[in-house]
């Protein structure tokens, strides 16, 4: 199989899909490698590398896309949309196209490839089950959003954040708040730690108590009982009003003596949820530091603007986007890696085997042959339960 790896075209997107580490263990079960020239310098990975691991170099992106088999992508159309556009015109029907597609999110973009016959793979749809852990993109690049997220709060904070005694006086050590205690929490939780916080955790949902404790952290307990507030995917499920109300009354008075809160409250597909207004944020000390990791999909504070710093009474808001990007040459290597064990996983003697039985290839797989199979993005899109690929062109192009 021909495997093409583009450069990334998403504006300050510095990952790339595959490192020559991998690339080399997919040469030797025999696929075809094509880089674009400059792939991955922005992660620190020269064309020499990927020559020497058994990729060609291509200069010319349209040759790329147009001759290959399957093109891999940290960010497909559905997550790139701007630049992502120019590419389309170069796919042709036969193709697969995997890597980051947001299919829950704009589903219509992924509907526009599926109209050209391409078969389209979602990394994000790749189901939370103990055999897929090793393929799970959002996870690996949520540890780096919670690690960094902590970084870019001490850099900010007009503080230190362990306690140190020495002869001009006695440093209290910094206060951290995480808000939801997934991959990314946990992570911005241990790290937190490590630089010596104290630090403190919240989630809805009750088995993350212990987590946080495991990490040496505080568990914050609401005393409002949450119903079925986690999903079959291990995801926050979304919340009645009255237990809302009661939420921020209580997360006001914590937020209180915090220094810094760093939130990572998602829910796939929809707007993240409101977990901090503004009246809250004047409830903070001056000098504090929100880190906002939920900033794409709306933000969980009230004050967040996507990749901007907001000032509101002293108080720092930062809502980044793209924190995974900052650390380019460990996420391209985790992302890579997850990509790669995928592609053992769904190939046999070098090419595909689309076994819908196999609940990795049923999920991962969201358009295949002009058809979307996905059943929430058709279910986003307005499809009936079944559709045929002339239906799928029409709604496209609509």
């Amino acid at each position: 199989m021909k495997i093409a790896v583009p450069k990334e075209s998403a504006a300050g997107e510095q990952r790339v899909a595959l490192v020559p580490s991998n690339v080399a263990q997919l040469v030797a079960d025999s696929h075809e490698i094509q880089i674009e020239a400059g792939a991955g310098e922005a992660a620190g990975y020269s064309d020499i590398e990927y020559e020497e691991a058994g990729a060609a170099s291509v200069v010319e992106r349209t040759d790329l896309l147009s001759q290959a088999d399957l093109i891999v992508q940290v960010r497909g159309l559905g997550a790139n949309e701007d630049a992502g556009r120019a590419d389309l015109e170069h796919l042709r029907a036969g193709q697969t196209v995997l890597g980051l597609q947001e299919p829950l999110w704009a589903p219509e973009l992924t509907q526009e490839v599926a109209a050209k016959g391409v078969t389209v793979m979602a990394l994000e749809t790749i189901p939370r089950i103990s055999r897929a852990q090793s393929m799970d993109v959002l996870s690996s690049m949520a540890t780096l959003a919670g690690y960094k997220a902590v970084l870019l709060a001490a850099i900010r904070l007009p503080q230190m954040f362990p306690m140190m005694m020495t002869a001009a006086g006695t440093v209290r050590a910094a206060r951290v708040f995480v808000l939801g205690a997934g991959v990314a929490g946990l992570q911005a939780i241990a790290t937190a730690r490590r630089l010596g916080a104290v630090v403190e955790g919240y989630d809805i949902r009750p088995a993350a108590s212990e987590q946080i404790e495991s990490l040496g952290a505080k568990a914050v307990q609401l005393p409002v009982e949450s119903e079925g507030a986690e999903d079959a995917g291990g995801y926050a499920t979304a919340q009645g009003e009255d237990f809302n109300r009661r939420q921020r009354e209580f997360l006001t008075e914590v937020l209180a003596d915090k220094d810094v809160v760093i939130t990572t409250a998602a829910i796939p597909g929809r707007q993240s949820p409101l977990l901090l207004e503004t009246s809250m944020v004047d409830g903070m000390k001056p000098g504090s530091v929100i880190v906002d990791l939920a900033a794409e999909r709306g933000g969980n504070c009230e004050l967040t603007q996507a990749d901007q710093e907001v000032q509101h009474g002293g108080v720092l808001v930062l809502g980044p986007t793209d924190l995974p990007s900052s650390v380019s040459r460990h996420a391209s290597q985790m992302f890579s890696n997850n990509v790669t064990t995928l592609l053992k996983h769904l190939c046999d003697e070098g090419s595909f085997q689309f076994d819908v039985s196999d609940e990795i290839t049923r999920d991962v797989v969201v358009a295949k042959d002009g058809e979307i199979l996905h059943p929430m993005m058709r279910e986003k899109l307005g499809l009936p339960e079944t559709t045929t690929k002339a239906e799928t062109a029409e709604a496209a192009e609509a």
